[in-house]
């Protein structure tokens, strides 16, 4: 017998529905596939696609999931369905925060793509909802789930649904650590015979512990002497993020203009700029001398409050607000730019970063930044299945 069940709940919506059902599934170990809701003048129509824990049968899940209907007043209808995979009990952490503040789920809808039995991919999903009530402010709710989200090891972000929200315009990045996995200084003091000492101070640098300017300079400084042509070997090797092509390509499709804002070389910025496709690139220059890294910065360094000036800048010179910008990073030094933009991200940052930011990602690639402007997966595939749906709008007076 199959082990994937539909379950479609209809009946008078109340806080808290949505809680109780995810609840009653986390109990019986059940999987979450796909997921979708929506209210009209306060009657509820909620779907759930869940796969039975193999050591579970499938008609006590039934018969629960009846159960809590009956119990709750509402009408559950089940059918069985072919394969699919995803769990329940996230889902229950995030709906009883709702419930526990009587916040109410006007809309729930699966923003990431449903993987099949046979993707080898690693899965995902992003389930986007839209709550309202007036018991708990955006900041006390943001910490109460990010906290949980920690625990429970997934990602949580919370964002007023205000005008700017899919409008933004421009997107700032770091370059080291967040565009590409490696902390290129570092690496190059390795070449240098200098990693461990580099490290050290670069991981100072960016849980905050040191000032950045004179941390560069001291990191700067141990590099005296190294062949550039060491510059070109890093370069033809660095490690970008994964969803960094599609992240990119996706906003260049839509129109962003594009900035790295970075406190380490433009050497490597210019390699990414070339690849990606950027419309900006500021970031520090190495001093040369006769084929040799002299160890000295040429000209003002990118610091943490520079990043923040140039954001206002390139969006003045774009004539694009504030509002609508967006930066993501991961040290101490992004924080300036992540407290101006509209939507600051911390990217599988520091403690001290997440924890100061307010919105992070910590388990996903950099196209997850995609679900936060509300697109979905199949709005970024040109060739999908999906690509004949239709969107209509219709209004009279």
């Amino acid at each position: 017998m199959t082990k994937i069940l539909l379950i479609t709940i209809t009946g008078h919506d109340k806080p808290g529905l949505t809680s109780a059902f995810a609840q009653t599934l986390a109990e019986s170990n059940a999987t979450l596939l796909d997921i979708g809701q929506a209210v009209i003048h306060d009657a509820l129509a909620l779907g759930l696609m869940v796969k039975a824990n193999p050591s579970s049968s499938i008609k006590i899940v039934e018969a629960k999931i009846q159960e809590k209907g009956r119990e709750l007043g509402v009408t559950a209808r089940l059918n069985h369905v072919s394969e699919g995979e995803y769990t329940a009990a996230q889902l229950m952490v995030v709906t009883s925060v709702f419930a526990a503040h009587s916040l109410n789920i006007d809309i729930m809808d699966r923003l990431s793509a449903r993987a099949s039995a046979s993707d080898q991919r690693e899965p995902r999903m992003c389930i986007e909802f839209t709550i309202s009530g007036d018991q708990v402010g955006a900041v006390e709710l943001r910490c109460k789930l990010l906290t949980l989200a920690d625990h429970s090891e997934f990602d949580i972000a919370v964002q007023e649904d205000s005008i700017f929200r899919r409008i933004r315009r421009l997107i700032a990045f770091d370059m080291d650590s967040t565009l590409i996995q490696m902390e290129v200084i570092d690496e190059l003091a390795r070449m240098a015979g200098v990693g461990e000492q580099v490290s050290a101070i670069t991981a100072a640098a960016m849980r905050g512990d040191l000032d950045f300017n004179a941390s560069f300079r001291k990191r700067l400084s141990l590099l005296q002497g190294l062949s550039a042509g060491v510059l070109d070997d890093v370069a033809a090797r660095l490690p970008i993020t994964p969803g960094a092509h599609r992240l990119l390509g996706t906003l260049k499709a839509l129109g962003y203009k594009t900035a790295i804002l970075s406190g380490g070389f433009t050497c490597f910025a210019q390699k990414l700029k070339d690849e990606l496709g950027f419309d900006y690139i500021y970031a520090n220059e190495l001093g040369l001398a006769g084929g040799l890294l002299t160890g000295e910065p040429v000209g003002e360094i990118i610091d943490g409050a520079r990043k923040a000036e140039l954001l206002k800048q390139i969006a003045a010179r774009e004539g694009i607000a504030l509002e609508q910008t967006i930066a993501v990073g991961d040290g101490a030094n992004d924080l300036p730019m992540l407290s101006v933009a509209g939507l600051g991200v911390a990217f599988h940052a520091k403690p001290l970063v997440r924890g100061k930011a307010k919105h992070s990602i910590s388990r996903m690639g950099l196209d997850a930044l995609l679900y936060l402007l509300g697109l979905r997966d199949r709005h970024m595939e040109k060739h999908s299945e999906d690509s004949s749906r239709f969107s209509v709008l219709s209004s009279q007076k």
